[in-house]
């Protein structure tokens, strides 16, 4: 999956594990499905029919989003809070090209100049057994998914926290970033530890190589990795 001005070569491959309560959404769907969705949609009774066509054209808006920036992952994640209540959040995993730099090098310049809103958003240092990473962290405010407030013309907004680990890939000159989104602040320690969780899967090595090849090896020819089929989780 490619933004509009790459190749398929410039997207760099990586594989890691979704955790438990996420389900994976499939980014890139072949157009024999789309085609498929289309005509079961065509199928439905008339008083349902406008409404599930509308979901299907924001469906098509968010993927051609997604690809749009170079997202090859997201999940969705549905957890109980201490209350017993649901909790919603959004796992996405994308790359930044750096163009030709040295994307630890850039990571490490963001963090010497204090990137980030305050101490606590700025980037701080990970080991991950893929190599070093650097987490970042923040509240937000975002639009909310609800009726904007009564007599209000502004849609409504809530806060969000935000979380995402950068992580430096050498051997496409890109940055891989696992990032979660949740409008649950107060349990922003527990998705920092899924979200780090997360990180610690990610790998540059084709799990179904075994042990043939190191971490710069490419993809087989003709594997779900050179196709970037990587939420094998």
């Amino acid at each position: 999956m490619n933004s509009e001005n790459s190749t398929p070569e410039s997207v760099p491959v990586f594989w890691y594990d979704v955790p438990h309560g996420y389900l994976p959404l499939d980014v890139s769907p072949t157009a024999e499905s789309l085609d498929d969705l289309a005509a079961q949609i065509r199928a439905l009774p008339e008083n349902v029919r406008d409404q599930a066509d509308q979901v299907f054209r924001l469906y098509a808006i968010v993927i051609w989003e997604l690809q749009k920036n170079r997202v090859q992952g997201c999940a969705l994640g549905m957890h109980p809070d201490g209350d017993g209540e649901p909790t919603t959040s959004v796992l996405t995993l994308f790359s930044v090209n750096t163009n030709g730099a040295s994307p630890k090098a850039t990571l490490t310049t963001l963090m010497s100049g204090g990137f980030g809103d305050s101490a606590e958003s700025g980037f701080v240092p990970l080991e991950l057994p893929c190599g070093l990473g650097f987490r970042a962290e923040t509240v937000r405010a975002a639009p909310a998914p609800r009726q904007p407030p009564a007599g209000s013309d502004q849609p409504a907004v809530e806060q969000v926290w935000q979380g995402m680990v950068a992580i430096p890939d050498a051997r496409s000159s890109s940055i891989i970033v696992v990032q979660l989104v949740t409008a649950s602040v107060d349990l922003a320690d527990d998705y920092r530890n899924v979200l780090q969780g997360v990180a610690r899967t990610v790998s540059f090595t084709d799990p179904t190589r075994g042990d043939a090849g190191g971490e710069e090896d490419g993809p087989m020819p003709g594997s779900a990795a050179e196709a970037v089929r990587n939420d094998f989780g």
